[in-house]
């Protein structure tokens, strides 16, 4: 069949991690979730690993996309799944090993430039990292040479095809408007094909200066925006139509490729559920026999190019005008009325002439060990991928193959993390949205500023000052926010850290937990060599020297400090660098006695006078332990604010249900304390384990009673949790009639609460068991065996509770 298919999905996105701590920090905006990366897992990345198929409104087949699709995953996000959603991650690189399997040998996976920089905005270091980069990186998961890659907002020009080129990259996907102009291998005559006219359902060969060539595909344009933008996705029938419409009987009978490549975020995420039309698009297409389902690496395999093609330089898809997006205020934005991306230009020559001062500093440093910096840095992925102290340290012997003292091998770590920072200041959201100070922004910001602080203590340099020169020319779209400057003096300054502030945040966080001899903070380990914890009638006091060292650049520092609560909010830390002296035994012993005596003025006082300004309070805490001691302050006055509420409804509870019965409206103060008191007392049933079935049930027929409305968010996150935990242990069992009893009442009274619970993982299961029962013959209800018949009674229920046709 000369009829082929292809779906590609870029997904990404933005590294979030805080440039210090090496973890994405709470974000609000994504709540239910800690942060946007989890909520988009959630969302899109997992449900992709099993989507289902459905007939009416039942699961039929649950299908693993990512084996039947092509697809790129950014590195820094790839990065992130591995550490926090593990069977994620595990089941993206099986979808690809199962691919190989599908498409003769080829893998569906390939590469992506590393941190989706602007590859024809880049100087020629940069672009050649970035590749290098992307291809060691997926080399470490996916265990293979990618074939195609990615590039960042397919933002390309000639330099930036050489750099793929000279890797061995084969070939790199495009949109149709970045096509210039193509002809037939061998003939004369070019034929313009500017306007996205170029023939979007063949492989083109893209001839280079440099004597290499690299294939190009031009993915169907209209079909893409119908995808990204329209409706096409609620169906999955009207999408394998649609592709298959554009082939027709082609007088050459060449064999043809219908292809559409978008987000990968389109499925799930932008669009609910669009991973389900993905998967029944795809199963409709083989069912009915209308094409081949391929990849981009095995129809070039098969089908090499038979045309040329020269492309529109220094263009992208979501720009029309060309790269401008990132660097100019060419009118491209998400449609916020009157609001200007005048900051865009500046923001791009403060990066770039901090980037230009980085590389002198950079290497001037490194070519007094005569390496080449360039390879060094390129040859840095390694450590990037693998920070144990063994692997840092084979590193270090390798590429410089001298005995480096422990002050150099921290130096030079400096100064390759600065190089790191430089990279990822480029990150291409940075300028795709709206206002500088957006999240997006601010993040490519703090590389910047982790960049600059290295540099300075690598070198003494300070480039701060000059950089907010030329941000003060980037103007907010938000009057009180002023410019770029003041953004990253009011927001990106305060969230600098070193080695003091780490010590800052033990020292507060330690008022509040107990934490053992060494523990780990992000990525700074903390040992401590002294700690004296008291607490007394509300008051509470620390006072410690510990060891910091950073596993990145391998830094340490040993810290004294105190830490002093007096209650709710009110904290006063003092931190300083160790000086061994007689004076800091006198102050341990000096606030010990001021604390028990309650002297809280003279324990302040002698903070002041042994630490100066050297102060720290709770904003101090990293974001995380902020909301946790929060919770922890918070504990009491919500404990009390219960009890209140819980007395009126237990006073008033024959009133409100008299009320009811009447179908008089319930007073909101009543109705506020009775939904309280039971979504407390719901929380609290949810959490405990084992699960109390009869008293959640109670809890669900008052709620009911009385027309209450459960916490949706919260409480269905909790019962999925809930729902998780008991599919699990039936897994373990899965014979267990008495377990699967259980199970299956917990199952019933978990879908009869009235909030949204995810039933993805606990599907999952129950067709995983299904299978592995089917295939080993291990149930069978006609047998005549009653336990059989019980245990198919049971399984039955619960699949029809959860939507699974068995």
């Amino acid at each position: 069949m000369n009829r082929n298919i292809c779906i590609h999905g870029h997904f990404y996105q933005p590294p979030r991690e805080n440039p210090w701590l090496e973890e994405i920090e709470l974000q609000d905006s994504a709540y239910p979730f800690k942060n946007w990366n989890e909520r988009i897992t959630a969302e899109c990345y997992a449900p992709n690993t099993a989507s289902r198929i459905f007939d009416h409104d039942r699961i039929v087949k649950i299908a693993n996309n990512y084996s039947k699709m092509s697809f790129n995953f950014g590195p820094t996000l790839l990065s992130w799944l591995a550490r926090r959603q593990p069977e994620v991650y595990q089941a993206i690189l099986f979808a690809d090993k199962e691919s190989r399997k599908h498409f003769s040998g080829h893998g569906a996976a390939i590469a992506q430039v590393y941190n989706h920089i602007i590859m024809p905005l880049a100087n020629e270091h940069d672009k050649h990292t970035q590749v290098i980069w992307g291809i060691r990186d997926f080399e470490h998961r996916f265990k293979r040479r990618p074939e195609g890659m990615w590039l960042a907002e397919t933002a390309v020009d000639t330099a930036s095809l050489e750099a793929l080129a000279a890797q061995g990259i084969k070939y790199t996907i495009l949109a149709p408007r970045q096509a210039k102009r193509v002809r037939r291998i061998g003939e004369a005559h070019w034929h313009d094909v500017i306007g996205e006219r170029v023939d979007s359902r063949r492989a083109y060969l893209c001839h280079l200066p440099s004597g290499a060539t690299i294939s190009l595909f031009f993915y169907d344009g209209m079909i893409s925006q119908d995808l990204a933008f329209g409706g096409l996705v609620h169906s999955g029938e009207n999408l394998a139509r649609r592709l298959v419409a554009v082939f027709d009987a082609d007088e050459d009978n060449h064999a043809m490729i219908g292809h559409v490549a978008t987000d990968g975020e389109t499925y799930g995420h932008h669009q609910r559920y669009a991973d389900r039309a993905l998967a029944y698009c795809m199963y409709f297409v083989e069912e009915n026999n209308l094409a081949n389902i391929t990849i981009y690496g095995e129809f070039l395999d098969k089908h090499p190019p038979t045309y040329e093609v020269e492309i529109v330089e220094n263009s992208s898809w979501s720009c029309y005008h060309g790269v401008e997006r990132w660097r100019q205020n060419c009118g491209c934005n998400t449609g916020r009325p009157g609001w200007n991306q005048l900051w865009r230009e500046p923001l791009r020559n403060a990066l770039d002439w901090l980037r230009d001062e980085l590389a002198r500093i950079y290497e001037s440093e490194i070519g007094n060990y005569g390496l080449d910096a360039w390879y060094l840095r390129n040859e840095y992925i390694d450590v990037v991928l693998d920070r144990s102290e063994k692997n840092v340290e084979r590193f270090l012997s390798e590429k410089f193959q001298t005995t480096l003292t422990s002050e150099e091998k921290t130096k030079i770590l400096q100064l390759l993390e600065m190089q790191r920072n430089a990279l990822l200041m480029y990150t291409s959201c940075g300028w795709f949205f709206d206002e500088i100070s957006g999240i997006e922004t601010i993040q490519i910001m703090q590389y910047a500023a982790r960049a600059m602080q290295l540099a300075e203590e690598v070198a003494g340099e300070n480039f701060e000052a000059h950089f907010l020169s030329i941000l003060e020319q980037a103007p907010s779209n938000i009057p009180e926010l002023q410019n770029g400057a003041k953004i990253y003096e009011r927001v990106v300054k305060p969230a600098v850290v070193d080695l003091l502030r780490v010590g800052a945040h033990y020292a507060v966080s330690s008022l509040f937990e107990e934490y053992p001899e060494e523990t780990e903070i992000y990525s700074y380990t903390a040992v401590s060599d002294l700690q004296m914890r008291e607490e007394k009638k509300g008051r509470k006091l620390a006072v410690g020297r510990a060891r910091f060292h950073s596993h990145i650049t391998l830094e340490e520092r040993a810290i004294t400090y105190v830490a002093f609560h007096l209650g709710d909010q009110n904290l006063d830390a003092g931190i300083r660098e160790f000086v061994p002296d007689e004076s800091f035994d006198a102050l341990r012993k000096e606030l010990s006695l001021a604390f028990h005596h309650n002297e809280t003025e003279k324990v302040i006082s002698l903070i002041t006078q042994y630490f100066g300004e050297h102060r720290y309070s709770l904003k101090h805490l990293f974001r995380d332990e902020k909301r946790k001691v929060f919770d922890q302050i918070l504990k009491k006055p919500l404990s009390e604010i219960e009890s209140y509420f819980r007395e009126v409804y237990d006073n008033q509870y024959s009133l409100l249900t008299a009320m009811k019965a009447m179908q008089a409206g319930l007073p909101k103060p009543l109705k506020h304390a009775a939904e309280y008191t039971l979504n407390s007392d719901v929380r609290r049933l949810l959490e405990a384990e084992p699960l109390n079935v009869p008293a959640l049930e109670e809890a669900i027929r008052q709620v009911n009673l009385l027309s209450l409305d459960l916490e949706n968010h919260p409480l269905g996150l909790a019962a999925t949790k809930t729902l998780n935990k008991a599919m699990d242990r039936f897994s373990r069992s899965p014979e267990d009639i008495e377990l699967l009893k259980l199970v299956q009442r917990e199952v019933d009274v978990l879908s009869r609460l009235k909030v949204e619970l995810d039933f993805w993982h606990a599907q999952n299961v129950l067709y995983r068991i299904a299978q592995q029962l089917h295939d080993n013959k291990r149930v069978d209800a006609d047998s005549g065996d009653e336990n059989a018949q019980a245990w198919m009674m049971c399984f039955n229920k619960i699949s029809a509770s959860l939507r699974v046709k068995v």
